[in-house]
């Protein structure tokens, strides 16, 4: 959750549909770092 925060305190949107969504949007930027720093590792030999 900590994580999450550090994308903004709050949510702008006013509309429910439109809060999911920019969660939803902040979730697959988090992903997209995480994906960023989890070794890729290949079999030697």
């Amino acid at each position: 959750m900590h994580c999450l925060k550090l994308l903004g305190q709050r949510l702008m949107a006013r509309d429910f549909d439109r809060q999911v969504a920019e969660l939803q949007v902040r979730i697959a930027v988090l992903n997209g770092y995480t994906a960023l720093g989890i070794p890729v590792t290949e079999p030697v030999g």
